[in-house]
């Protein structure tokens, strides 16, 4: 009898014995009331006078599901987002909520649609990360009596009308259009005014527009075309040049 009662005993103690991992804590009750938190390690839990809740201090990944939102400019887009959080205090995060990881999925739903719903599409595709940051205060505030921290807060993913994409597509294409033209004007306003700094200075020296002349037919020469056009400058410059030689015979 003494046999079977110690061996009991030693079943019952070896039963009591609980590991808790690094990342790990334990919220122990004692007949129903709260006692402490344990941290990792071995430790001992006399059923069913005391229960253990095990507690993960690793941050969590959660999704937040894709819902319809209409934004401030009146265009009703789908939006998904992901949060992560962590527990900070095991005690309040197993005694004032009953469910963590419902609750906070929950208010990151309600969170993202009411902070995004005060936005224009313009704004919410521009100041993503701002948006983010008010998301995740948001969501903050109400998990911090929950013994919870939200780290952060991404919006992963927004879906748009199929005419809405189109609206964006042309607007896109007519802006780049904009930037050609511009491009274009001011090609070739600096193209005019080298072309009237180049006249000026022609005008200085006539000589250099009879050179412009030869050179011009320099390079139509090199192509072997079979017809040249001579330019009335250079039959003026012919006929200046044969008045030369004529002066000079007479001279001699």
């Amino acid at each position: 009898m003494v046999f079977v009662l110690a061996s009991l005993i030693a079943v019952y103690l070896v039963s009591s014995f609980r590991i808790l991992k690094q990342y790990e804590r334990g919220v122990i009750f004692f007949l129903g009331r709260f006692e402490g938190v344990r941290g990792p390690g071995l430790t001992l839990v006399f059923f069913p006078i005391q229960q253990m809740t095990r507690v993960s201090l690793r941050t969590v990944t959660m999704q937040v599901p894709s819902q319809k939102i209409i934004t401030r400019d009146n265009v009703s887009i789908d939006i998904a987002a992901v949060a992560y959080y962590h527990i900070s205090d095991p005690e309040r995060s197993v005694m004032a909520i009953e469910n963590v990881y419902n609750a906070i999925s929950q208010i990151s739903q309600t969170t993202v649609r009411n902070v995004v719903g005060r936005f224009s599409l313009d704004q919410l595709l521009a100041s993503t990360v701002s948006i983010n940051d008010q998301i995740k205060d948001v969501i903050d505030q109400h998990t911090e009596p929950w013994g919870t921290q939200v780290t952060a807060v991404e919006i992963k993913d927004i879906e748009l009308p199929e005419n809405m994409q189109r609206a964006m597509a042309r607007e896109a294409e007519a802006e780049r259009e904009r930037r050609a033209k511009i491009v274009g004007a001011e090609g070739e306003y600096q193209a005019a005014v080298k072309l009237g700094e180049a006249a000026d200075i022609i005008a200085q020296h006539p000589v250099a527009l009879q050179l412009r002349t030869l050179q011009t037919m320099a390079e139509i020469s090199i192509e072997k075309n079979s017809t040249i056009i001579f330019p009335a400058q250079f039959m003026t410059t012919v006929q200046e040049a044969v008045a030369a030689l004529t002066r000079q015979g007479v001279n001699k």
